[in-house]
């Protein structure tokens, strides 16, 4: 199978100091075509998005496409709840999952795959403050040895 052609519109990097990401999800999401010319320009924010499931669809909620400037009165909202387009066995395992104490559903990263603007989902859980302390600590160490292996 060929590559598809990728164009990242923005991540949710808050998403990977703040979770454990145990699994990652690609999802289809269902936009006005101001959103999709506002996301061209690069005009979205994730920080605060999750994904929730009701009635068996898939929902982006909280995730900031901001104006198109040239939208006139037809613009959208921008924290509007969009729909994400899944299937309905890859939903219901997300149910279970989901079900389980502590999983929750975070958008990791917008993007435009031949064309098409997708949604990766991550199944994540919380870290606990010491889990945050102790990534920073191994990050630290990481930039120290490899600034000390560069000279």
């Amino acid at each position: 199978m060929p590559k598809t052609a990728e164009k990242n519109i923005t991540s949710n990097r808050k998403a990977f100091h703040e979770y454990f990401i145990t699994q990652k999800i690609e999802a289809g999401i269902s936009l006005l075509g101001t959103e999709v010319k506002a996301l061209r320009t690069g005009k979205a924010n994730l920080v605060d998005a999750y994904a929730a499931i009701k009635n068996g669809e898939v929902w982006l909620v909280n995730a900031h496409i901001g104006f198109y400037d040239h939208g006139n009165i037809n613009n959208h909202e921008p924290l509007r709840k969009r729909k994400l387009l899944l299937k309905k066995s890859e939903i219901k395992k997300l149910t279970v999952k989901l079900n389980e104490k502590g999983f929750t559903l975070i958008p990791l990263r917008l993007y435009f795959s031949n064309g098409k603007v997708k949604v990766e989902l991550g199944l994540a859980h919380g870290k606990k403050s010491y889990d945050k302390r102790e990534a920073i600590a191994k990050r630290d160490a990481q930039r120290d040895l490899d600034r000390r292996v560069k000279l």
